[in-house]
């Protein structure tokens, strides 16, 4: 989250499900595969490292079927006004 000092920078946030964790080996690390629920059809899952941090700092992992927010932002010079 931004600090107040800090300018805001654009960003969407789409809802999101957990649909399956695939498991690490020596090559991958664990990966959560997500469903974005308002993405098209094809473009619709994501895998991300299934490493978060909880509020300690303790590292935690999700859970097939867990609901989650996908935010993506970018900086103010990388967006250009819609027509």
């Amino acid at each position: 989250m931004a600090k107040s000092s800090e300018p805001e920078k654009p960003a969407v946030t789409l809802p999101g499900t957990v649909e399956k964790i695939i498991p690490g080996n020596s090559i991958a690390n664990e990966k959560a595969q997500i469903s974005v629920e308002d993405a098209e059809h094809l473009y619709r899952e994501i895998r991300v490292d299934n490493t978060l941090q909880d509020e300690n700092g303790k590292e935690v992992a999700l859970k097939p079927g867990a609901h989650v927010q996908v935010t993506i932002e970018a900086e103010k010079d990388a967006t250009v006004p819609k027509k």
